[in-house]
This record gives C-alpha cells, sequence and structure tokens, in this order.
C-alpha cells in the first residue's frame, strides 16, 4: 500500500512540473501610435490628430500554469508618438502648424493569459512605457494672402524636458501560435498617463499587430 501511495505521489508530482512550462521568445511588428489632446483646450476645433505608423521590436518570457492559464512579460522598444495639426483662417489671413511627436519608448508589458485552446489565448494586461527620448517635428505655413508675405519653415527640437516619463497603458491582446512556435499576436494599448508637464493633458494610445518565435523548454 504504502509503495502504491509513493509512486501515486512521485506520478502526480510529474503531472504538476508537466503541466508548467517557462518559454523564452522574440518578436517584432507593426504600431499605429495616436496621441489625444485635452478636449478642455480653447482651440479645439481648430485642431485634429493622425496617428503614427511605426514599429516595435523585443523580447518576452512566458509561464503556464496547468493548461489554461500563464502569465507574460516582455521588454520591447517603440518609437511612438503621433501627429496634430492646428489650423486657423480668417479671410485672407492664415496660419497652419503640423507636428510630428515622437517618443523613443522602452515598454514592459505584463500580463495573465487565458488559453481558450492549447494554441489560442487571449490577454489582459498593462504597459509600462519609460519614455527614453522626445522630439517634435514642426512645419509652419503663415501669411496674409500676398505675394512676399508667407511664412515657411519647419524645426525639429528635443522636448524630452517637456515630456514626463512613464507611460501607463493598460490592454487587451490576443494571440494565436503554431505547433512550431511561431505566433501571431494583437493588442490595443489604452494609454492613461498624461505626458505633458505643461497646461492640457496629453495621452499616448497605440495598436500592436506582430508576430514572433517563442523557444520550447521546461
Amino acid at each position: 500500500m504504502k509503495k502504491l501511495l509513493l509512486i501515486a505521489s512521485i506520478a502526480v508530482a510529474g503531472i504538476t512540473v508537466n503541466a508548467q512550462e517557462t518559454r523564452f521568445g522574440v518578436k517584432a511588428g507593426y504600431s499605429l501610435s495616436t496621441i489625444k489632446v485635452d478636449e478642455a483646450q480653447d482651440d479645439l476645433e481648430a485642431r485634429s490628430t493622425d496617428p503614427s505608423h511605426t514599429f516595435y521590436i523585443g523580447g518576452l518570457v512566458e509561464h503556464k500554469f496547468g493548461d489554461k492559464f500563464g502569465v507574460q512579460g516582455e521588454v520591447l522598444y517603440s518609437p511612438l508618438g503621433g501627429k496634430e495639426d492646428y489650423n486657423v483662417s480668417e479671410g485672407q489671413l492664415y496660419f497652419r502648424e503640423k507636428s510630428k511627436l515622437t517618443f523613443g519608448t522602452l515598454l514592459i508589458p505584463v500580463s495573465a493569459k487565458y488559453f481558450i485552446t492549447e494554441n489560442m489565448s487571449v490577454s489582459l494586461g498593462a504597459s509600462f512605457g519609460v519614455i527614453l527620448s522626445a522630439k517634435q517635428k514642426t512645419v509652419i505655413d503663415a501669411g496674409l494672402g500676398l505675394p512676399g508675405l508667407d511664412i515657411e519653415g519647419d524645426d525639429d527640437v528635443d522636448i524630452k524636458n517637456d515630456v514626463n516619463t512613464l507611460n501607463i497603458a493598460p490592454f487587451l491582446g490576443a494571440e494565436y501560435m503554431l505547433e512550431n512556435g511561431l505566433f501571431f499576436d494583437a493588442r490595443y494599448n489604452y494609454g492613461i498617463s498624461d505626458l505633458s508637464k505643461s497646461d492640457g493633458k496629453v495621452t499616448n494610445s497605440f495598436l500592436q499587430v506582430g508576430v514572433g518565435f517563442k523557444f520550447g523548454g521546461n
């Protein structure tokens, strides 16, 4: 009887160990990044925003607890940001300022995963972004509508001192992995941190769609 209990205990322990799996991997993909300016601004009607098309790249570690649940941590780099267009005119007078904001960001996403099937999972978590650099490219076009009195120019300036360092973005995502470790994933990150140190709140949200590979191993 004691031998049977010992054998059963060893078998259960073996199942528990096998049910836990840690895998490392790499990933890269496309990001659609947008900025949102506080709606309380008086000149909101003169402003509009457009997304920036950019990329991300980095590595990950995934740990599964049994067949259904797991956690995943990542370290990624992405030049996030967005575009803003300020345009006003009255008669022959006009002023247009087009700005592109680029935040060189180190992303640390942490998520809980639920495996719908062995290959398909959904994730819920948050991305903690550390802004390493911040630049603003501005193009100005202004004038009185008269020959010789129009102004055109562009400028590229470092705005790191005007930007808060931390960008927290909760996200919801999905992933599909093939048997050989190749996977495809997508997630939407909703920025909640105010990135502006001056008046007017600025947030950064981004969609990520990419591909990666996980190396097997317990």
